[in-house]
């Protein structure tokens, strides 16, 4: 079984592999359900979504009808929001009649294949609830650990290789579909940074409440935020800036 995991302004690969993360989930996991995760898939940074008016200020998100679900619902439902749960084939009739005002997705690649940018003008980013979601292959740990040592090895080299293979494609394939639907009249907008901060305050308070009644949740939790100031330090440093100036030279 496949799973996405998406958290509110978090990281996910550096943690997963290398800084405890896949260990303190999967310690949780096995307890818990007696499943163990594998990392199989990243699509890199994904957009906010589609909106049919502009964003100013966070007082322009109180009763936006959005399709998002999840976390993500639950910490925009605190900042006014009204989160729509639909099937992702439903979304463009929806958006098109005006049943909702927004949808979130993915990123330009697999959202011009539904044809958002025909029913909606505008395109947010970044997207806070979904920075660096993963995805996940989740297996009956006993059956894995049952598997031939070869075979358990060649499954976990294939989930690693899905993973690299999903981020590559996904920032090919975004950069040429945003060229094509900012030249059909998409408008690109980056959320005001008081959005950002009010989305930003409204998650930290979703988060604490589950915090202070579930000790499996805080133990992860906290572990993630330990090693995100650090991950975020290094990235100002070098793709920031790196990032920056290409810009610059290419605009």
């Amino acid at each position: 079984m496949c799973r996405a995991v998406r958290v509110p302004f978090g990281r996910h690969n550096a943690w997963w592999y290398h800084l405890g993360g896949e260990k303190v989930f999967n310690d949780f996991a096995n307890r818990a359900a007696g499943v163990t995760a594998i990392l199989c898939g990243n699509t890199g940074g994904q957009m906010a979504g589609w909106f049919r008016k502009k964003i100013r200020t966070a007082e322009d998100l109180k009763g936006l009808k959005c399709r998002a679900g999840g976390l993500a619902g639950i910490v925009m439902s605190r900042l006014g929001v009204v989160p729509q749960h639909i099937a992702g084939g439903e979304i463009y009739s929806a958006l098109k009649k005006g049943t909702i005002d927004a949808t979130d997705w993915v990123g330009p690649y697999d959202d011009e294949k539904l044809g958002f940018n025909r029913v909606a003008k505008y395109c947010y980013t970044p997207s806070m609830w979904k920075g660096a979601p993963g995805i996940q292959m989740i297996i009956n740990t006993k059956a894995l650990a049952a598997l031939p040592p070869e075979y358990k090895d060649i499954f976990e080299a294939a989930c690693h290789e899905g993973n690299t293979d999903m981020l590559s494609k996904y920032d090919a394939s975004n950069a040429a579909a945003l060229k094509r639907l900012t030249a059909s009249g998409t408008q690109l907008g980056q959320f005001p940074k008081p959005v950002l901060d009010a989305v930003y305050k409204a998650t930290q308070q979703v988060y604490a409440e589950p915090s202070a009644k579930n000790a499996d949740f805080k133990k992860l939790h906290a572990h993630l935020l330990g090693v995100l100031p650090d991950l975020v330090a290094w990235g100002r440093v070098v793709e920031n800036t790196y990032d920056g100036y290409m810009a610059s030279r290419h605009a």
